[in-house]
């Protein structure tokens, strides 16, 4: 099993390597830093997020792992910078003032329930990511979310519409579950 804990210099560390990254894809000329501790070879599902003057500005991640730390961070950074569909493209402009948080998933957990309030019981605010999924349909908040909706029956509304779902919406064949994240920000 994976650590799920670091210490404020790998924490560090992973902070520069997705900034790195980003500066790189904007033409800066950077050394690559390569993965060679225990601790950057691991598999770990992760998400980067990045705001600009403490609005979104890209999310991107994996909800399981598939990689090693030390590019799954690399391939996040850039992803969320330049490839989240919600935003266009970074820009230098934009580069100097982008905050960027790391969080590193625990592999996730299925939550048996067979009613929404039974889900709503079982959630933890604060603590617990949720994913949603229901045929094809598939969407997750990161337990950061909770800062903005801290009720979970806002919480879940807002998750099934990031789902293209009704808030209204139930079924017996929707399936959940939970994870939580080691929350790195700068």
């Amino acid at each position: 099993m994976p650590s799920t804990e670091y210490n404020a210099s790998q924490k560090q560390r992973m902070l520069e390597h997705a900034r790195a990254a980003i500066a790189r894809e904007l033409g800066y000329k950077l050394a690559r830093c390569s993965a060679e501790e225990p601790w950057q070879k691991e598999e770990r599902a992760a998400f980067v997020t990045l705001n600009h003057h403490g609005q979104l500005r890209g999310c991107i991640g994996s909800l399981s792992a598939h990689q090693s730390l030390w590019d799954e961070l690399s391939y996040d950074a850039c992803a969320a910078a330049f490839r989240d569909r919600r935003f266009a493209p970074l820009s230098r402009d934009e580069f100097d003032d982008l905050d960027i948080h790391i969080s590193i998933l625990t592999p996730t957990q299925p939550l048996a329930v067979d009613s929404e309030q039974a889900l709503l019981s079982a959630l933890r605010p604060g603590v617990d990511g949720l994913v949603l999924e229901e045929g094809v349909r598939r969407a997750t908040f990161l337990p950061q979310v909770w800062e903005q909706l801290p009720e979970p029956k806002r919480f879940l509304e807002h998750l099934k519409r990031k789902a293209g779902l009704a808030e209204d919406y139930w079924s017996d064949t929707m399936q959940f579950s939970i994870y939580q994240v080691t929350d790195i920000g700068e």
